[in-house]
Parts: structure tokens; C-alpha cells; sequence
């Protein structure tokens, strides 16, 4: 009896590091829904940076999405000097279908904008800032370069992914229970 408690406590232990383990190798994204319950429209006219105090609120990163709901209108993706002028004739996304979904799949700027004559003037566009990954892409991380500082040149060590923390933890923990 009691070799059947230990198995079933063992199993047990091993689901839960299991799914915990899953929720590091696994990233998730978040959808962003612009203005809330009121969408894409044109802000009150003593309102109008009313979308990036909304995005400066949140924190965007590396997948996540913005869906714009809205009527009569459109969303455009420009530059930043197209954003300043209200104005696009060559947008890097467009869309009219009154419900757009849109993946920041980049850190960094995004710029949006109305894409109706007058609304962008008014207030309606934003600037959205998506965060560096928290880990580094690996062929960065590899890289060999050195950085001199106040005492000369200091090697740069690849940062230790939580990934291989929690893969070593796992390993640790399952040959110590099991």
C-alpha cells in the first residue's frame, strides 16, 4: 500500500512540473482590443491623445495583437514621418473591414492612423512601443564581442536562459522523487 502511495505521489509531482514547465517553453501572446468598449473612433475634441495615453497603459511585446472595431473608417500602418503629417499615400497596412486584427511581430515603433480625410487631425492615431524579447535571439547571444568599460575590455557571457533553468530544476527534482 504504502509503494502505491509513493508511485502515485511520484506521478503526480511529475504532471505538475510537467504543465509548469510547459508555461516556460511556451509563449503566449495577448489581443489588445484599441479604445476599449468604444473602438477605433474619432476622440472627443478636448480628448485627443486619448490612444496613446491608452497604449502607454499597456505593455505590448513581440507577438501580441491589436484589434481595431469600428465603423466607416480604416487603420493604417506608416512611418513616423507619415503619422506626424496625418497623411499616407502608400501605408504599410491598410484596412477597411470594420474589424482589424493586427500582430506587432516586432520590437519597436508601430504608427497608426485614421485613414479618413480629418480623423488622424483630430486625435485618432496612435503609437505603439513592442519590448525586446526577454531572451535575446540566440545568434546574439553567441555573439563573441568585447566591451571595453572603465576598467578595459570585458568579454560579453551569454546570458542563461529560463528555459535551462527550469529544464536543470525539472531534471533535478525528478531524480531526487523519482
Amino acid at each position: 500500500m504504502a509503494s502505491l502511495f509513493m508511485v502515485s505521489c511520484k506521478l503526480f509531482l511529475f504532471i505538475i512540473l510537467s504543465f509548469s514547465f510547459n508555461q516556460f517553453f511556451f509563449v503566449t501572446s495577448t489581443e489588445y482590443e484599441v479604445g476599449g468598449d468604444h473602438g477605433w473612433v474619432v476622440p472627443k475634441p478636448k480628448d485627443d491623445q486619448m490612444y496613446n495615453q491608452w497604449a502607454s497603459k499597456n505593455r505590448f511585446i513581440v507577438n501580441d495583437t491589436i484589434q481595431f472595431k469600428y465603423k466607416k473608417d480604416s487603420v493604417l500602418v506608416v512611418t513616423k514621418e507619415e503619422y506626424d503629417k496625418c497623411h499616407s499615400a502608400h501605408p504599410l497596412f491598410f484596412s477597411n473591414n470594420n474589424d482589424s486584427v493586427y500582430i506587432l511581430d516586432r520590437p519597436g515603433l508601430f504608427y497608426f492612423i485614421s485613414g479618413v480625410a480629418g480623423h488622424c487631425q483630430r486625435g485618432q492615431k496612435m503609437v505603439i512601443k513592442v519590448l525586446e524579447p526577454a531572451n535575446p535571439p540566440q545568434s546574439a547571444a553567441n555573439d563573441n564581442t568585447t566591451t571595453t568599460n572603465k576598467s578595459g575590455p570585458v568579454d560579453q557571457m551569454p546570458p542563461i536562459s529560463s528555459p535551462l533553468i527550469v529544464s536543470f530544476m525539472v531534471s533535478f527534482f525528478a531524480v531526487l522523487f523519482l
